[in-house]
């Protein structure tokens, strides 16, 4: 009897300790949740949204991936735990951080990534960065994420404080419990800050960066255009310290690798003969592209529409002339704003471009589906998606994960120099878009909203 009793214990108590486990994991599945909810989950390298932006070329960027590799690898005591990669608009940073980042993914030193998006709705929110780079953390550390959920159970308001404190209690706190025994580094790569909603808030970024950079095996990454604000902050002493600078520069030799590559793929996706095109033809586009990467990636979106025929659109934009302009102002990318100019300038008078336009240069289009665009200026969805056909190279089509609709349409930039082009007159010329074309605009769609109060409470257009 006295064996039997003590069996029956014995399996009370291990039916007590199931019970407990799988109470913890549920407790340590529904924190996850939590945190993944408040998260980006698009903003991330290996999100959908990656696809439409493509890794470095193979044997592109080679010099500056050697020397971010070299840098993620180096623990000594002199090493700069915090490397800014910046450059102007179309140099490739992004391309070059998505393949550092599918790198070290591949060797699990990846912690996270957040790839910013100007006018994103979770893309461009700064309150998604820390709980995005925190969640991914959790799926590759599970010390770190007994660490975390043990955080967020008791207290899951945390993913709703201030920047400052969302680092601390989600990132600095918890990572002491993750294991670096193997005394490999991790890195987290942050592309785009400049793209990052608010000059105040990519501040707020940076200066808290010193704390983070001071966790053992800790590397960080930032890339961005050197703006004044973010080139100041740099400066000061604490970053200074502790931040080693790389500058992305523009390349011919590896523009014109890729201006090789995809123009074979057009000749063999068309049946064209191997003489196409002609030397002379990518010796302009070269020239033009100044080494940037934006320029010629442009000019084979435009080439390859499958709509026409790659010859007729590779002389369209070869036979590009400047245009007019203000005889006191110099464009920054004028070879670029060119080609801006002769896209839009052929897209057929009767199709909607300036309200399509317009939608885009305001950021509306971050909020607001094609579906509701089309309802709220009254125009047919197959007049859009035709302006946005003939658009194809500089806006795409996506779709977003929850909380947007499912199946719901969204146009988005393929760079975010085209919207600074739409809003500098002297860049955009007769398609510029102003402040108070803006506000006409605005007021035009809230006075369709208030005409049909069945939607009111569903668009949310962005302040």
């Amino acid at each position: 009897m006295r064996n039997i009793n003590g069996r029956l214990n014995n399996f009370h108590i291990q039916i007590s300790m199931l019970t407990a486990t799988g109470v913890d994991k549920s407790n340590a599945d529904n924190a996850l949740l939590t945190l993944y909810n408040a998260s980006a989950a698009d903003a991330t390298h290996d999100a959908g949204e990656s696809f439409t932006r493509p890794p470095c070329h193979p044997d592109t960027q080679l010099e500056i991936l050697d020397q971010l590799t070299t840098w993620s690898k180096d623990t000594s005591d002199s090493a700069s735990p915090i490397l800014w990669m910046h450059g102007p608009a179309g140099t490739g940073k992004s391309a070059i951080a998505q393949s550092f980042c599918d790198k070290l993914y591949s060797q699990k030193t990846l912690a996270g990534s957040f790839f910013f998006k100007r006018g994103h709705p979770s893309r461009g929110n700064p309150t998604k960065l820390w709980p995005t780079i925190a969640y991914q953390l959790a799926q590759m550390s599970t010390t770190y994420k007994t660490a975390i959920t043990r955080r967020l159970r008791p207290d899951p308001a945390l993913l709703n404080k201030s920047l400052h404190d969302q680092l601390q209690r989600l990132l600095i706190d918890p990572y002491h419990d993750v294991d670096t025994s193997d005394g490999r580094s991790l890195v987290i790569v942050i592309d785009g800050l400049d793209e990052c909603e608010g000059d105040d808030r990519q501040a707020e970024i940076l200066r808290s960066l010193p704390n983070l950079a001071s966790l053992p095996l800790l590397r960080i990454l930032i890339v961005s255009r050197p703006e004044a604000h973010i080139n100041q902050v740099f400066g000061e002493a604490a970053l200074f310290e502790s931040c080693r600078h790389l500058t992305v520069p523009g390349s011919y030799e590896d523009v014109e690798l890729y201006l090789t590559a995809a123009f074979e793929e057009i000749r063999k996706d068309h049946g064209i003969v191997a003489s196409w095109p002609e030397k002379d033809q990518i010796r302009r586009i070269l020239d033009k592209s100044s080494g940037h990467f934006i320029y010629a990636a442009t000019v084979i979106r435009f080439v390859e529409d499958k709509y026409c025929d790659p010859d007729d659109q590779l002389a369209i934009v070869t036979e590009v002339q400047p245009s007019e302009q203000n005889s006191n102002f110099v464009s920054p990318f004028p070879a670029l704003d060119e080609l801006y100019l002769q896209i839009l300038s052929k897209v057929p008078v009767q199709l909607p471009l300036s309200r399509v336009l317009s939608v885009i240069a305001a950021k509306f289009n971050s909020a607001l589906s094609i579906a509701e665009i089309g309802q709220l200026l009254g125009l047919k969805h197959e007049k859009i998606s035709l302006t946005i056909q003939r658009l194809h190279s500089l806006i795409k089509i996506e779709k977003r994960p929850p909380p947007f609709d499912a199946g719901a349409e969204y146009m988005s930039v393929y760079h975010a120099s085209f919207l600074d082009f739409l809003c500098d007159r002297n860049r955009s010329q007769n398609f510029h878009f102003s402040n108070i074309d803006r506000q006409n605009l605005a007021t035009n769609m809230l006075k369709t909203l208030s005409q049909d109060s069945s939607h009111s409470d569903e668009l949310h257009l962005p302040q």
